[in-house]
């Protein structure tokens, strides 16, 4: 979509995203080095494509669409040639009981286009604007099973399943066409299309088991002839420029694809086991950009503690949970908020997961001596005004991080605990003075990640009384909070848009109904009953009893307590408020919370 610099002025000064002296700027600009002010609004992130486009779609009045490739009817998406598709970045994706069809474009103003693709559909047609992303995602739905193509050229391979594993090494070095390399190739398409995090290839005893991890749940997906592993990890550390004939020690590399107009970083993993070499692909979608915190959950009090502690020049801000809760993605979110042209922000981190523009991110080398204690020394003489340590794994680096927040730094780290409280006793543990965890320690959040139920294929459920009673026990309800507190907390949560106009589950005397996800397996190796995944929260805001709590070296359990006194809400409270509201399940919530 090509927006003249007059019109983009217009969306500009309409979506109140740029000031008048930024608009003069651009359009200096965009004289001296004769380029359009819609490329450069773009490229100094005055805006981004998605929030452009609806600007766009308003001020045109076409209606903005978001679509996904899974949800397009192949014999819709016939109706238009793939090549044509292609050609005018348009994709078909509804027919209507009326017979109208359904086009999204990147550029429903090219008048050409239009009269061309209604010569294939007729001209009982509805045009919708999106972004040009999504059409090239959406455009993958041509791709067709590629869990088929995959089993093709795996029977390909099956034909000699030998104790010889040493087959095709040299083929997979050098040829990309060849059926390893195929394989490789559609594993990653396959994996990326079924929304996968990790690619986890494990040599077995008769075979080579292929897993993927989709919305945190490991699924075996494929099983490979055992006599292709050494091709297949070879090929990978091909890829990943590491050493092929290393077969005795972990290595660590990193490579790049891209798929659907969306490029994509693999960071790879090989380690020796007893069958074999087990390789572990994380998958990083390098175009994802960051979303509110509104986006990623939170709401409530814990959306304005977390707000309000975002103010604060200096202090340490520390997020707590497993491996896999999310927390890069909140920090991601939190230092975009806070990314201005007059802070520096520095980073240090293992490894660099998501690359923010103009933030100094540094990448720990062990082997180099660059650890996060001496990463950190080197950040503070580079004059930051907010720095972020990707872990505290030990004294040390506890030491610097809250010596950094006494002395004006606004200080951003994560940390392994079950949740919020117990997070200041364990620094407690690393020789930090209770004094000093009082003094600088501003919020913990502890969060986790639930799948989200897909709203299409979800099913009401009626819970019995012993269920009632169940909930109030398995979330720890304190007296005073029974379903009466529930249900007030659940009208709050659809006030701020929790769960969207999903109708209130609840009511002054009970839960009228919860949700269950259905179950089935589809083609593309996700479940139908759950569509990606939102987050579960408690904020603890350090306030004068906490802090006394800390110098008094009290419990967890005690901080806990005190912190519920004052309003916290804790990861299961908050995960059965999302459960009422539609966006999870019960089951999720326990299966995620439970320690």
């Amino acid at each position: 979509m090509r927006i003249s610099d007059t019109t983009m002025e217009k969306l500009l000064v309409r979506g109140g995203v740029a000031t008048a002296e930024q608009i003069d700027a651009l359009k200096e600009e965009g004289i001296r080095l004769k380029r359009p002010v819609q490329e450069l609004a773009l490229q100094n992130q005055i805006v981004d494509d998605k929030s452009l486009t609806k600007l766009f779609a308003n001020y045109a009045q076409i209606p903005y669409i978001e679509i996904d490739s899974h949800d397009i009817p192949p014999e819709v998406l016939a109706k238009i040639p793939e090549r044509i598709a292609r050609q005018y970045n348009a994709i078909l994706f509804k027919i209507d009981e009326s017979g109208m069809c359904h086009l999204a474009m990147d550029d429903p103003d090219d008048v050409q286009a239009v009269n061309f693709i209604e010569k294939q559909i007729g001209t009982n047609t509805k045009i919708y604007i999106t972004t040009h992303g999504i059409i090239l995602s959406a455009l993958e739905a041509y791709r067709g099973d590629v869990n088929q193509e995959l089993n093709e050229v795996i029977d390909i391979q099956r034909v000699d399943n030998t104790e010889n594993e040493g087959v095709n090494i040299r083929e997979a070095d050098v040829a990309e066409d060849s059926p390893i390399a195929q394989t490789i190739n559609l594993l990653l398409e396959y994996a990326i299309r079924s929304h996968a995090s990790d690619i986890h290839i494990e040599p077995r005893e008769g075979f080579v088991q292929i897993r993927y991890r989709i919305d945190g749940v490991l699924k075996e997906v494929n099983r490979l002839p055992r006599n292709v592993l050494s091709a297949l990890v070879s090929r990978i550390k091909i890829l990943s420029n590491l050493k092929i004939d290393e077969h005795r020690v972990p290595q660590d590399g990193r490579f790049k694809i891209k798929v659907g107009g969306k490029q994509y970083a693999l960071r790879v993993s090989t380690l020796p086991v007893s069958d074999g070499e087990k390789t572990v692909m994380r998958i990083l979608d390098e175009s994802n950009q960051a979303v509110s915190l509104e986006s990623l959950g939170y709401w409530g009090l814990s959306l304005k503690a977390i707000n309000q502690v975002l103010k604060d020049p200096n202090g340490m801000i520390l997020i707590t949970g497993p491996t896999g809760s999310g927390k890069s993605t909140s920090l991601f979110s939190i230092l975009t908020i806070l990314n201005r042209p007059d802070v520096n922000i520095s980073t240090i981190e293992d490894p660099v997961e998501y690359k923010i523009s103009g933030v100094n991110q540094t990448q720990t080398n062990s082997k180099a001596g660059m650890t996060f204690a001496n990463g950190l020394r080197a950040l503070l003489r580079q004059d930051p005004n907010i720095i972020m340590i990707g872990e505290i794994r030990d004294a040390e680096t506890a030491d610097l991080g809250v010596q950094a927040a006494l002395t004006g730094h606004l200080v951003f780290s994560t940390l392994h605990t079950n949740d919020a409280a117990t997070c200041l006793p364990r620094l407690l543990d690393m020789g930090i003075e209770p004094f000093l965890i009082a003094s600088t320690i501003r919020a913990v959040v502890g969060q986790r990640l639930v799948r989200r139920i897909n709203p299409t294929t979800r099913q009401k459920h009626i819970p019995t009384e012993e269920e009632k009673q169940m909930i109030i026990s398995m979330f720890n309800l304190k007296p005073g909070q029974d379903f009466r507190y529930i249900h007030e907390l659940e009208k709050q949560a659809a006030a701020e848009g929790v769960g969207g106009d999903t109708p209130l589950a609840t009511d002054e005397n009970g839960i009228l109904n919860l949700w269950k996800a259905d179950h089935k397996d589809n083609k593309n190796g996700t479940l139908n009953g759950y569509k990606g995944r939102i987050g579960i929260y408690e904020v603890l805001t350090n306030s004068v009893p906490i802090q006394k709590l800390i110098v008094a070296n009290a419990t967890s359990n005690e901080i806990h307590e005190q912190s519920i006194a004052e309003g916290m809400l804790t990861m299961q409270t908050d995960g059965l408020i999302k459960a009422l509201r539609g966006e999870t399940t019960i089951e999720e919530v326990l299966r995620v919370t439970k320690e």
